[in-house]
């Protein structure tokens, strides 16, 4: 049996994470996957990795940690629905072919020191794609000539591929 294509590795920003969970439509129970049905192309985007069709998701403990922490702290989650949708993410990435490592730090090119460690995963994992809101992050696209999209523009392509590979 001849094995099929790798996964292409990817990225997630904290706020993709977050707004995944957070951004209505009760993304949690159900990631979507393209062509985008959610109206939140955060959840969208993550239905692509639940899929485990094409990419990869890979994690880091500081991203993990970050996204706790605002759906804790700024969204009043409870504590213990937090650690369920990160297993649950957790669990995609590793079904995606991707995982959980803790890069060293070794990136210092944002001016936002704690967008850095989001590019120490990059780079540690070999990620082809970042997917990120963040505006410090998306004006350095193409950043090592890794470009960084939104999740918007994530979902999109990927609709965009699928239909064409269809044809």
């Amino acid at each position: 049996m001849i094995p099929g294509p790798s996964p292409i590795p990817v990225v997630f920003d904290v706020n993709v994470l977050v707004t995944a969970a957070a951004g209505g439509n009760s993304p949690f129970r159900s990631w979507p996957s393209p062509p985008p049905v959610s109206g939140n192309p955060a959840a969208d985007s993550l239905g692509v990795v639940v899929d485990a069709a094409e990419f990869a998701l890979w994690l880091s403990p500081h991203i993990l940690d970050e996204t706790r922490r605002v759906l804790v702290e700024a969204l009043a989650w409870a504590p213990e629905h937090a650690d369920t949708y990160l297993l649950a993410v957790q669990s995609a990435a590793d079904h995606s072919g991707g995982g959980l490592t803790d890069p060293p730090h070794t990136v210092g090119d944002c001016p936002d020191w704690e967008d850095n460690f989001v590019l120490d995963l990059v780079t540690d994992t070999g990620a082809l794609m970042l997917v990120s809101a963040d505006c410090d992050l998306l004006t350095m696209s193409p950043w090592r000539g890794v470009p960084i999209l939104t999740p918007a523009q994530f979902a999109s392509r990927v609709d965009a591929m699928r239909r064409h590979r269809r044809r």
